[in-house]
């Protein structure tokens, strides 16, 4: 049980008019996160942090996916328990996230006794209404290894564009596939090549849910990313198939089927049911309603690589068809991919930036700001160590940095700690106005790197302000008119604040406590009058040496 003590949950108790729930897609924890990663994830904390700011009633779920293959395979290489493997990264997971100040109100893991019972019930369910069936199918199994292959351990050539590929999807076209259907097949444990074998699974009988799936998309033409609205129409144009539920694992859920009961359901249609299960366990642990973001008026996000989007717009939403659970996904934020260097991430060769080493030496901010401004929304996006070092130079310390240094420095050192406003110019008052909305508009889309862009829009607007208004001449004429100049951008300094909180939290927080803000952070500008009181002049962020970049550089590979 994760407590509100660990400082990762957020706990709000006000009157809610609207229910916004959040999914963010669970990561295996068969690895270390990277930060593909992590720019997949991200806009689900913006969107939360939000939400919570307009004084919405917000779920954020999510969790580490300990059940299916690729645990069991790194088990294997270490020569440990699935377990033992689970543990170690769900906890990196917990840790990393936390770091990075992602706000969830559940983040929970796949091989809890809660979730098999839940993910059992939608099975059963699932059952008792006729959408599965047995059927005896042709599988791929190993003679050397004596056993029927999951299908990650079986490995090939996609027929679809002759790149290697897994048995149950190929990461280059996003073709779902089966082992059955690769070419020059052979068994990841011992690199034989797998004979085929008649056994029988359960199907689901995705083809009957073809024309709800397309009513889905049509009605979400405008909500759903790019990418996934155009895969998904592909899938639907070449048809839906059945799709096997149970598979030959060691490690999952038991099939509570009488016949079936020594097999698996399958991670498939197990995982994005953890959706589900997560928020019945943050109900039952925090006096809530599930329901509430289930079956009533609520807008749900689900936020997710490109590689999750036939999961999240075909499989999780004929699940909850079948079972008639409502709220299907309003929002498909599923970010295309991250690369590093301009060549693709690849964990096997380290030819990845590890979360856990970021952390440990770049402020947390500096990483939700690149990977945020920089996010692969539209197309394929590159984190470089050039682009990352300055980009917190020029933007995080030279524009944001610099105007709320030398503004609140300026005016402590000539009328010292206290500050009230009581008024500041109408096209002031209005830019921020416009600011609010803009921003807002593109987070409640999804497109959270237009959000910052925007906001970061303001911060230079700010900066050429100040140097058009020259306070530091102002001040020698007139000093009460320069104070009221210096209290115009601490105005909006204390907008940033609020502003600032969705995308950079830390930094948010730095300003609430040199400030002394008392009132907690709203979507809204802040009234006036203001008092105020500057606790300390501190810089928010710290230059970084460009010799950093070449030394980041060799790390790689």
């Amino acid at each position: 049980m994760i407590s509100k003590d660990e400082g990762f949950l957020v706990d709000f108790k006000e009157e809610k008019e609207m229910s916004i729930f959040i999914g963010g897609a669970w990561p295996y924890a068969n690895g270390s996160l990277h930060v593909g990663h992590i720019a997949a994830l991200l806009p689900g904390d913006i969107i939360a942090r939000y939400y919570r700011m307009k004084g919405e009633n917000v779920l954020y779920v999510s969790g580490s996916d300990c059940n299916g293959t690729p645990i069991g395979i790194r088990a294997r290489q270490e020569g440990l328990s699935v377990k033992e493997i689970a543990d170690r990264y769900h906890q990196e997971f917990f840790h990393a996230f936390q770091a990075l100040g992602f706000s969830f109100d559940e983040y929970t893991r796949t091989d809890l006794m809660h979730h098999h019972e839940v993910v059992q019930r939608i099975f059963i369910d699932l059952y008792q209404q006729g959408w599965l069936y047995d059927k005896g199918v042709e599988q791929a199994y190993c003679e050397n290894d004596r056993q029927f292959l999951p299908d990650r351990f079986v490995e090939g050539i996609c027929p679809v564009c002759g790149q290697k590929a897994r048995g149950d999807q190929c990461d280059h076209c996003s073709t779902v596939l089966d082992p059955t259907d690769l070419l020059e097949k052979r068994c990841k444990l011992c690199g034989h090549e797998p004979v085929q074998k008649t056994t029988t699974h359960l199907y689901f009988s995705l083809s009957k849910f073809q024309e709800p799936l397309e009513t889905l998309l049509n009605d979400h033409k405008g909500k759903w990313r790019e990418n996934a609205l155009q895969l998904t129409k592909r899938y639907l144009e070449e048809g839906l198939h059945d799709r096997p539920v149970t598979r030959d694992l060691d490690n999952g859920v038991e099939v509570p089927i009488e016949g079936f009961r020594d097999k698996k359901i399958y991670v498939w249609i197990e995982a994005v049911s953890g959706y589900l299960s997560a928020s019945m366990k943050w109900a039952a642990e925090h006096e809530g309603d599930w329901k509430e973001y289930w079956r009533g008026d609520t807008t749900s996000y689900y936020v997710h690589g490109k590689d999750n989007i036939p999961f999240h717009s075909i499989i999780w939403p004929a699940v909850l068809m079948g079972v008639s659970e409502g709220n299907l996904p309003d929002y498909i934020i599923s970010n295309e991919y991250l690369t590093l260097e301009k060549r693709k991430i690849s964990t096997s060769g380290n030819w990845a930036v590890w979360v856990k080493d970021l952390l440990g030496d770049y402020h947390a901010d500096s990483i939700r700001y690149f990977l945020t401004i920089n996010a692969p929304e539209k197309r394929d996006a590159d984190f470089s160590w050039r682009e990352f070092i300055y980009s917190h130079n020029s933007e995080l310390l030279g524009a944001l940095g610099n105007l709320v240094q030398r503004t609140v420095k300026f005016y402590e050192k000539e009328f010292g700690h206290t500050i009230f406003i009581s008024s500041v110019e109408k096209d002031v008052s209005e830019k921020v106005e416009e600011t609010f909305r803009s921003t807002g508009r593109s987070i409640e889309e999804g497109s959270t790197r237009q959000g910052i862009e925007e906001l970061f829009e303001f911060i230079r607007w700010s900066n050429k302000r100040f140097d058009e208004k020259k306070p530091w001449n102002v001040i020698k004429e007139d000093r009460e008119e320069g104070r009221e100049v210096l209290e115009e951008f601490v105005f909006i300094i204390c907008n940033l604040r609020n502003l600032l909180q969705p995308f950079l939290p830390f930094t948010s927080s730095s300003l609430t406590e040199q400030l002394s803000l008392n009132e907690q952070p709203g979507w809204c500008q802040v009234s006036l009058p203001l008092k105020l009181n500057i606790a300390n002049t501190s810089p928010l962020f710290n230059r970084i040496d460009l010799d950093v970049i070449e030394k980041e550089r060799t790390k790689l590979g």
